[in-house]
C-alpha cells in the first residue's frame, strides 16, 4: 500500500493558489473562501476576493460650543469644516450643540437663557439651532453655520449665508423658530445635553470623540483634526489620510 500523503500537503499540491491548511481549519480547499469565518480560520482571507472587508463605523465627533466664543469659531472653521470637506460621511460623523457655557432659568413656564458674550451670542446659538432643526440634513446647515461663524456677524448673515449655500431653505421659518416656544425648547434641550457631559466641561469648544472627552483627544484634535480622525478611523483609509487612492508625489523633474 502507497504511503498516506499529508491532507495539508495534498492541498498544497491540488490548489496551489490556496496555499497550506492551517490547525484548526477543517475545512476542503473549496469551502475556504464560502465564509468569512472559515476564511479566518483557514487563514485564507488575502486569497478571498469575494469577501468584502467588514464595513468600519465612522469616528463620532461631538462639538460643544457658543457662536461668538472666538476659539470655538476658529475649531470649527479651520479644523473641523475642513475635516468634513476633505473625508466621507463613513469617516466622520459630527454633531453640533450650539449652548456652551450659557445659563438657562424658567420663567412662567418659558425658558429663558443668559450667554456668556451677551444677548447677541444667545440669538446666534438660537439661530444655528434653529437652521439645524429646519434643515435636518448636516450637509445641507453645516455650510451655512461655517459661513456664518466665519463671516462678520453671526446674527445678521443669515439671508447672505442661506442664498449662498442653502437657497432652498426658508429663512422666514427659522426666524420664526427663533423667535417661538419650538427654539426655546431646542435650546433647552442642548442645555440639558451640555449639563449631562462626563466629566463636565470645563471650557469651549468642548470636543468629544466616540464619547470621550480627555485633554489629549482635546489637543489632538486642536492641533490636527484631520490626522486624528485619519488615525482613529479602523476601515480603509480615505484619499485624505494618504490611502490608496491618494495621489502619489510627482517624481523630480530629470535633466
Amino acid at each position: 500500500m502507497a504511503p498516506a500523503v499529508p491532507l495539508a500537503l495534498l492541498v498544497a499540491l491540488l490548489a496551489p493558489g490556496l496555499g497550506v491548511a492551517f490547525p484548526g481549519c477543517d475545512y476542503p480547499a473549496h469551502l475556504w473562501c464560502s465564509s468569512r469565518e472559515i476564511a479566518v480560520a483557514c487563514q485564507a482571507e488575502s486569497r478571498c476576493a469575494n469577501l468584502s472587508r467588514p464595513a468600519a463605523t465612522p469616528v463620532e465627533l461631538s462639538l460643544f460650543y457658543e457662536s461668538l466664543c472666538p476659539a470655538c469659531r476658529m475649531f470649527l472653521v479651520q479644523e473641523l469644516f475642513t475635516a468634513w470637506l476633505l473625508l466621507p460621511t463613513e469617516a466622520l460623523s459630527i454633531t453640533l450643540v450650539p449652548y456652551g457655557n450659557a445659563e438657562e432659568r424658567n420663567v412662567s413656564g418659558k425658558w429663558h437663557f443668559q450667554c456668556q458674550h451677551g444677548p447677541e451670542e444667545c440669538l446666534g446659538n438660537m439661530i444655528e439651532t434653529c437652521l439645524m432643526h429646519e434643515a435636518q440634513n448636516f450637509s445641507t446647515y453645516f455650510p451655512v453655520i461655517f459661513c456664518l461663524e466665519s463671516g462678520s456677524s453671526v446674527s445678521k448673515n443669515l439671508e447672505a449665508c442661506l442664498q449662498v449655500y442653502a437657497p432652498q431653505l426658508d429663512g422666514g421659518r427659522i426666524a420664526a423658530c427663533v423667535r417661538g416656544d419650538t427654539g426655546a425648547a431646542l435650546m433647552h434641550r442642548n442645555a440639558q445635553l451640555t449639563e449631562a457631559l462626563d466629566p463636565p466641561h470645563q471650557y469651549v469648544p468642548w470636543i468629544v470623540i466616540n464619547g470621550k472627552h480627555t485633554d489629549e483627544l482635546q489637543a489632538q484634535a486642536e492641533a490636527s483634526l484631520l490626522g486624528l480622525i485619519c488615525r482613529l478611523y479602523q476601515g480603509e483609509k480615505p484619499e485624505a489620510c494618504g490611502g490608496s487612492g491618494a495621489p502619489k508625489a510627482p517624481a523630480g523633474c530629470r535633466r
